[in-house]
């Protein structure tokens, strides 16, 4: 029996599943809201009082950060180097250039023109340092952090992990960021839709999933008008500007629900042709690249995770 529990976390829609003998709901179960609430207290810039807001404000000092901090910390670090740098977390003065200077349930409150800026310079993460026996971490003055995605990915991966402790299939997702232990009690696989960009509320694939991670970057939801043109969350850290892609949502099959979160981001920046190649370069990956033309391009793998009616 599936025990599902649904809540708003990090500005998204979060789930949590557990696939239970029993008809009890598991008490452990109840408990992940309260752990998404910890984590975002830590992780949000959109919170004064976070733990990533006041080491933004501290800029050229050493700060002594949480583990929280410091594990989301090191995978935006792995992130950047697997991306080759186009996911990093140096982007937040880039996204508020953008118009993304609030949350998204505040922006929804607010006039859908967002003012025109100017881009600021991007800031490498070379610059800032850190020293892992203190778990300090130094900004230099001028750049500070946004984790974005990455903490998102890091929350539903350490949220199915507390919750596979219970011994049974769980699956954990955190606003199209999904995590999976393993199949099913019965050895079927979890079907998770892919939504259709094109038409909210209905889904344009079905995958089925036994285990590992599958995320879903795009520019269908998160955008604005900005200066009479539409705007989007996903920087290109090459030019600090929304990126220039012709791909709306990228979903990718990955071992881990993080390595997911970030290459999708990484094709979607880099366009369905470099995207592709991109892919194929990473043999561990399957993706399902959907074009602002409505074409879909899927990758060789990725054809072994489509569910079909028998």
């Amino acid at each position: 029996m599936i025990h599902k529990l649904e809540f708003n976390a990090m500005g998204c829609h979060m789930s949590a599943l557990v696939d239970s003998p029993t008809g009890q709901t598991p008490e452990l179960l109840q408990q992940v809201p309260l752990w998404f609430e910890s984590w975002e207290q830590s992780l949000s810039r959109f919170r004064e009082n976070s733990e990533l807001s006041r080491l933004n404000r501290a800029a050229g000092w050493p700060v002594e950060v949480s583990e929280t901090l410091w594990e989301v910390f090191q995978a935006s670090l792995e992130a950047e180097q697997a991306s080759d740098g186009l996911v990093t977390p140096t982007m937040l003065e880039s996204l508020v250039a953008a118009g993304y200077d609030r949350s998204f349930d505040q922006m929804a409150r607010a006039p859908f023109q967002r003012p025109v800026s100017v881009w600021d310079t991007v800031n490498p993460l070379a610059e800032v340092t850190w020293d892992e026996s203190a778990r300090t971490i130094c900004l230099p003055p001028d750049v500070h952090l946004d984790f974005g995605g990455v903490a998102k990915g890091w929350a539903a991966h350490q949220a199915m992990q507390r919750l596979a402790k219970l011994g049974y299939p769980v699956m954990v997702n955190a606003g199209g960021d999904i995590a999976l232990n393993g199949a099913l009690s019965d050895g079927q696989p979890w079907i998770v839709s892919v939504d259709n960009p094109f038409e909210p509320g209905e889904f344009c694939e079905l995958l089925k999933l036994n285990g590992g991670g599958i995320a879903t970057s795009g520019t269908d939801y998160r955008r604005w008008k900005q200066g009479g043109r539409l705007s989007h969350h996903i920087i290109d850290p090459r030019s600090g500007q929304p990126a220039q892609t012709d791909i709306i949502a990228a979903t990718v099959v990955a071992p881990t629900v993080m390595e997911a979160e970030m290459a999708a981001k990484t094709i979607l920046i880099l366009g369905s042709q470099h995207g592709m190649e991109w892919l194929g370069a990473h043999p561990a990956l399957a993706g399902l690249l959907i074009l602002e033309s409505g074409e879909m391009f899927y990758s060789a793998k990725m054809e072994s995770f489509v569910w079909r009616q028998s």
